[in-house]
């Protein structure tokens, strides 16, 4: 098994809790850092203590900033030597916030993290759930890229996606999720997520006429979530298991098993500059960006409407790396 360190920013929340306790049990982690800002639901270091009772090899350990200061200043120790840094930062949506609302909000906070780890583990793979994904990623990815660095560091997590995708082809089909493997394709929220159904032995034995209700619950999946939890809260728990998935795989890839998994990463496989699609993580990250593959008709006419929504996701994500910088 692999020695490697990962940190959690954003670990003492709702997704952060328990994608610390999945990545803690990976007997590739061998140290574990939980960062939180004073105003998380407990303390990181309580989250820490918690997690360092674990029958792991790994060792746990919480740092919390006040908020209003910089992370820059404040995680040399927390970062430096991670190989994994996951961000499952930021503000959920609220209601009648606008995405871009949201992504103002959020991209400051993703910013701050992101140029911390700039500074101390500029080789490290970031894996970003701060939402809005379609535009944050773009506008993270550019500032590291601005800065000399490699842009494919920056990670969009979109597995919950592909998740979701094969529990309910499962539960319709009755079959076993975990020999279901549906790509899904696009960006990271509403019409922009195409599961592509034809791309698994048993996704593509589905009914013709459920497709397009099943390509919809997957897309409105996070929704119907939020509304179960009555406003108390959005999906938390199959968050930290998809983010987990995809740290895990990272983990592999680092230790020289490769591994296949759909990320939301700079793409040259369409004609936007950011893309969903399966993506190989080997020594150093993602190694290669795999093509589409064939698509059916629905996928392809899905495919062609997604993209002019994505594009001016994406588009304000460039706009704001135009805007910023990240600091020495």
């Amino acid at each position: 098994a692999g020695n490697f360190k990962v940190c959690v920013c954003g670990g003492a929340g709702g997704i952060g809790q328990p994608l610390s306790l999945l990545m803690g049990m990976d007997p590739n982690v061998k140290e574990l850092c939980i960062f939180d800002l004073s105003v998380a639901m407990v303390p990181p270091e309580g989250v820490a203590a918690d997690l360092s009772h674990l029958e792991r090899k790994c060792k746990v350990s919480g740092y919390m900033m006040e908020v209003g200061k910089k992370p820059v200043d404040f995680l040399e120790e927390c970062l430096t030597g991670c190989d994994l840094v996951l961000v499952p930062a930021g503000m959920p949506r609220k209601p009648g916030m606008s995405r871009d609302d949201l992504f103002k909000v959020n991209a400051d906070i993703a910013k701050g993290i992101v140029e911390a780890c700039a500074k101390y583990c500029p080789e490290a793979v970031l894996g970003m759930i701060v939402n809005p994904v379609n535009s944050v990623v773009p506008a993270m990815a550019e500032l590291y890229k601005k800065k000399g660095l490699d842009p494919m560091k920056i990670v969009g997590i979109t597995t919950l996606d592909v998740v979701r995708a094969n529990k309910f082809v499962g539960e319709s089909m009755g079959k076993n999720p975990n020999f279901i493997n549906i790509p899904v394709i696009g960006g990271h929220a509403g019409e922009t997520i195409l599961p592509l159904f034809s791309q698994d032995k048993i996704g593509k034995t589905l009914e013709v006429e459920k497709i397009s209700d099943m390509d919809k619950s997957v897309q409105d999946a996070g929704t119907v979530v939020v509304n179960a939890k009555n406003g108390k809260g959005s999906a938390t728990l199959s968050m930290a298991y998809a983010g987990a998935r995809l740290g895990k795989s990272v983990l592999a890839g680092l230790s020289g098993k490769k591994r296949i998994e759909c990320a939301y990463v700079a793409s040259t496989v369409t004609d936007l500059p950011y893309f969903a699609q399966k993506v190989i993580f080997g020594e150093g990250g993602v190694i290669k960006v795999l093509p589409l593959g064939e698509l059916n008709e629905h996928e392809t006419k899905r495919l062609e409407e997604l993209k002019p929504i994505l594009q001016k996701e994406i588009d304000s994500g460039l706009e704001y790396a135009k805007a910023n910088e990240l600091s020495a």
